[in-house]
């Protein structure tokens, strides 16, 4: 009963609170984005950890971590604060977005390796139809934490390619596309295609791009790993842009998408390879939180570059 009692007694202001730190992964900062003070929401996080029965947040080196259980109560707890919007978020939820007159401020974070021609047509089409709107666009990195920037707000949309996409965000696939090689012009494999084989792939000198995550191998490299495969990766760059200059130059293999290839055959002195390791098709996704998964804006935003993809993948 007394649990019963405890339970009925759970405000908004508690699962703000519990959000809040998770997203957070600090006290002192929940403190400051919640406008109050480090002592008050360490008494909130004392009676939350009573109510799950967990920690929620433990220290991990010089910083706080969130258990299991706080990242599986995440998106819970998005979604009432999502529900609570909508009940007393006044008439504004409710109305039907207007792209021509919009004042929005869309946020979003991307990588280069879908299309090299995606943001800039995705950039193009906003500003034709919503003129009056801003956007922002953040590269996503090693340093770059896409999970936890979503959760707090700071971006509507992650837009790249994974194998396995986290759980706890809502998913929408964009294009998928077959996985080749770029090579120079004068690559030795263009002289001997038949010779072109795995042992010979895997021994070339290969360029990738820097991983998403510090420590991570990335997408190709973790597909080789599960066959028992590994390639002589001899540049890593974070600048993928630059990718295909760096291949018309030098015998480096770049193993990526057909899409992102295509548009550099006619600009540099380069070709495509089929790649002899057999790979699953390339898949690119964009990924959102439940926090903005009922605003109308963002879902007008979610369609747009849905369309984009979709008229490039085309072309």
């Amino acid at each position: 009963m007394a649990q019963d009692d405890e339970f009925a007694s759970i405000e908004l202001r508690l699962v703000k609170v519990l959000h809040t730190v998770i997203a957070e992964r600090s006290v002192s900062r929940a403190a400051l984005a919640l406008r109050s003070t480090q002592p008050a929401v360490s008494a909130q996080l004392k009676r939350l950890r009573r109510l799950t029965g967990d920690p929620l947040l433990v220290r991990a080196g010089n910083a706080m971590e969130p258990t299991e259980t706080a990242l599986a109560l995440l998106p819970a707890a998005a979604q009432v604060l999502q529900g609570a919007h909508r009940l007393f978020g006044g008439h504004a939820a409710a109305k039907r977005f207007e792209p021509a007159t919009a004042r929005n401020v869309f946020r979003i974070a991307a990588s280069d390796f879908l299309d090299p021609l995606f943001l800039p047509e995705l950039v193009a089409r906003l500003r034709r139809e919503a003129p009056d709107a801003r956007l922002e666009l953040h590269a996503l990195s090693a340093e770059y934490d896409y999970r936890r920037a979503l959760a707090r707000g700071e971006v509507d949309l992650v837009i790249g390619n994974w194998l396995e996409p986290p759980e706890e965000l809502h998913l929408g696939r964009l294009v998928s596309d077959e996985v080749v090689c770029l090579v120079a012009a004068d690559h030795p494999a263009l002289r001997q295609p038949r010779r072109w084989n795995v042992e010979r792939y895997l021994a070339s000198d290969h360029l990738a791009p820097t991983a998403f995550h510090a420590g991570a191998r990335g997408i190709i490299d973790d597909h080789l790993a599960a066959r028992g495969l590994e390639r002589r990766i001899v540049v890593r760059t974070p600048h993928f842009g630059l990718a295909p200059r760096m291949v018309a130059h030098s015998h480096l293999v770049l193993t990526t998408g057909r899409q992102y290839c295509a548009r550099y055959v006619e600009q540099y002195p380069v070709r495509i390879l089929a790649c002899p390791v057999e790979f699953p098709p390339l898949s690119y996704y964009q990924l959102w939180h439940e926090l903005t998964h009922g605003s109308a804006a963002a879902r007008w935003l979610r369609e747009t570059v849905r369309a984009v993809a979709a008229g490039l993948a085309r072309h």
